[in-house]
This record gives structure tokens, sequence and C-alpha cells, in this order.
């Protein structure tokens, strides 16, 4: 009967060092930065969210933002300069699969869940695409009227 106990106080911790949710934390620090025609541009406003949440930043700026399974969208735009929109996909970091093998299976649910086996890249380069201008678009085809 002493066995199991001490068996157990063994184990346990063992299970244990491959959660990323107790040895990870579900935020994470991102720089965010703007580039327009190979230059940095700054001052760009840009929306970021994924499943759990949603940060706003002017760029160039560094972010704490909560990590996901899910990817992390961007969203920029700065007046008369220019836009851009980005996925991010999520990469899965070592402990993800430490809870694979030793857990059998239960501690990925619970770092799924919470986003703590998950990184996104620390800096996020975004690529604007430049503003047209109205008088750079064409003319509206014979008979449309514009209000």
């Amino acid at each position: 009967m002493y066995f199991r106990p001490v068996a157990a106080a063994l184990v346990l911790p063992a299970l244990m060092a491959g959660c990323a949710s107790l040895t990870e934390s579900t935020q994470q620090n991102v720089l965010v930065q703007t580039v327009l025609d190979h230059r940095e541009i700054a001052g760009v406003g840009c929306v970021l969210y994924n499943d759990v949440g949603k940060w706003f930043v002017t760029t160039p700026a560094r972010i704490t933002l909560r990590k996901s399974a899910g990817a992390l969208r961007i969203d920029c735009q700065k007046e008369g300069a220019g836009w851009a929109y980005e996925k991010v996909d999520s990469r899965v970091d070592g402990n993800l699969w430490g809870n694979l093998a030793l857990t059998a299976g239960v501690g990925y649910f619970v770092d799924k869940n919470t986003g703590a086996a998950y990184d996104y890249p620390a800096t996020l380069t975004v690529v604007m695409h430049p503003a047209v201008e109205r008088d750079a678009l064409p003319p509206p085809a014979a008979g449309v009227t514009l209000y």
C-alpha cells in the first residue's frame, strides 16, 4: 500500500513537466511594425485579433496579447498612406508534444484551450498596400451616376 502514494508522487511531476499550461504563459509580447515601399512607416493604426481577444496599436509598438491556437489577424490603415490585412498562424511549441506523450492527451486539450502551447512570431512586420487616390481610379462607365 505504501508503494502507490510514493509512485504517484514521483510520476505526477514527470507528467506535469510537459504541460505548457504550467511552464508557459498564455500572454505574449510582440513587436508590431509596418512597412510601405520597403520602408518602415510609423503612425499606422492596427487592430490585432484572434478568437480570444482584440488589441489596438499604433505602429511601431510592442503589445501584449493573449495566445491562441487560432490565427492572429492584423488589419492596419493610415489615411492617405495605405492599408494592410494579414493573417499569422500560431506555432506549436515543444511542450505540446510532451503533453501528448506524458499526460495521455489530457494536457494537450488544456494547452490548446488556454493557448499556452502556441506562439506567434515575436516580430510582426505588416506589409502595407499604397492608398488608391480617388483621381487615380478609372472614370465611371457611361450612364453611371456617382453620388
